[in-house]
């Protein structure tokens, strides 16, 4: 498994320390399997805010950060019986391999935890954690019990979670060049499923080549779950069931990303199943593409998050009046959210650990300004129901999305999904080479 340095996670820690008030104790969980049907499990991985504090991939383990800022990780022990039907444990190895301070079984998670909340000023957890909020309210309700003993019970509690998501929405040179990696595996099965696409495949053959794609360059998992939308399928954003037929003359959206060490990596491209745009097809496919352009140029730092999403949305409604999708005055389209019957979702997202990642996109009521090493999805998009009668008959059924993954920079916005082609001449050159 890719894996970032124990130095890195240290160093996050130290950061939280530094967050939250002198005597506060950290604590938070990774969760357990999931069951998938009788006695099968779906395949674990790990809470993304665990793993940012810890790299540590197993399931049910607990870690702790006590008032002194030494790290305390609870998890299974070492079992060659169970080890041989489910698989290795790091046991006691997981203190040197991953940097944790002490490594203890998650049967001693109770009567540790007890020790280091006696005396702790506040107790900082994910408060939408409910089994975590209960072993809290559980630890210092058996400390306050013990009050004529001379135990402290904490006094406060404060949610993790902003905390976490702020420092997460920034991301280090080391996550950056994993994002790339998970990326440019992105990238290659995209451009595969370019290469190979056929009129009367089925979405789910294409799907298939993705995830071949995905598995033969080191990534077992995916970032969410694929969409391979053909003709007016694109229209419905979140389409997965990948089942239908891609029929001659059809557009295919192809929304897939994989994940490498839990980065995800997110792409969207739209390209014609007999390689060939259509005339109404390249028409509507420029618009978007001149919004994702113009959306682009304001991903710099100081820009305010929403400056990209304003300008993608000017040139899509400028777009569909000129092509007759849309009557009226520009500004006055624009002000009532009128292109929204064609374009209604946000032109990007924070990507990272999670494809739709944590951190705010307003502070104190105002889109926050971009910084450099923020990361984040720019993905304009048109989709014309096949059930509007108010256009004319050639535009109906059409859905294209635009989507890369981009990192903010001192200097120009740096795209990590880079070499897959987004040019309708580029898209045909490409698939010409069956």
């Amino acid at each position: 498994m890719a894996k970032l340095s124990n130095t890195l996670y240290q160093s996050r820690r130290n950061q939280l320390m530094e967050s939250v008030t002198q005597g506060s104790v950290v604590v938070l969980r990774t969760g357990g399997l999931c069951t998938r049907n009788n006695d099968c499990e779906y395949e674990f991985r790990p809470n993304s805010n665990f793993f940012y504090l810890s790299g540590f991939p197993e399931s049910d383990a607990y870690l702790m950060i006590d008032g002194h800022g030494r790290s305390h990780l609870f998890s299974l022990p070492k079992d060659m019986e169970k080890e041989q039907w489910e698989g290795f444990r790091y046991g006691d190895d997981a203190a040197e391999e991953f940097g944790i301070d002490e490594v203890k079984t998650l049967a001693s998670l109770d009567e540790s935890a007890l020790a280091m909340l006696d005396g702790a000023d506040k107790i900082v957890f994910p408060f939408a954690d409910e089994i975590v909020r209960d072993k809290v309210n559980s630890w210092r309700s058996t400390l306050v019990k013990r009050a004529r003993a001379g135990a402290i019970a904490p006094a406060a509690f404060q949610d993790l979670a902003p905390i976490l998501a702020e420092m997460r929405v920034i991301k280090s040179e080391e996550e950056i060049s994993l994002m790339e990696k998970a990326a440019q595996i992105s990238v290659l099965a995209h451009r595969a499923a370019m290469r190979i696409v056929q009129p009367n495949m089925m979405e789910y053959q294409l799907e298939a080549e993705l995830n071949y794609q995905f598995m033969k360059s080191g990534s077992r998992q995916l970032a969410y779950n694929n969409i391979v939308a053909s003709g007016s399928n694109a229209c419905t954003l979140h389409y997965i069931s990948n089942q239908d037929e891609i029929r001659n003359g059809e557009l295919i959206l192809i929304d897939a990303g994989c994940e490498l060490g839990f980065y995800a990596s997110d792409i969207t491209r739209t390209f014609p199943a007999n390689g060939q745009f259509n005339d109404a097809q390249a028409a509507l496919y420029q618009v978007v593409l001149d919004a994702y352009y113009a959306g682009f140029e304001k991903l710099r730092v100081g820009e305010a998050y929403e400056s990209s999403h304003n300008a993608a949305v000017e040139v899509i409604t400028a777009g569909l009046l000129k092509l007759g999708l849309l009557k009226g005055e520009l500004s006055s389209l624009i002000e009532s959210k009128a292109y929204r019957d064609f374009y209604m979702h946000n032109t990007g997202h924070w990507i990272g650990l999670d494809v739709h990642d944590v951190g705010a996109y307003k502070i104190d009521g105002k889109s926050r300004p971009l910084q450099a090493g923020m990361v984040l999805t720019l993905e304009p998009g048109i989709y014309v129901s096949k059930d509007n009668m108010n256009v004319e008959s050639k535009w109906r059924g059409i859905g294209i999305r635009i989507e890369d993954d981009i990192v903010i920079t001192d200097t120009e916005p740096y795209v990590l999904t880079h070499g897959l082609p987004k040019e309708i001449a580029d898209i045909e050159a490409l698939m010409s080479k069956h």
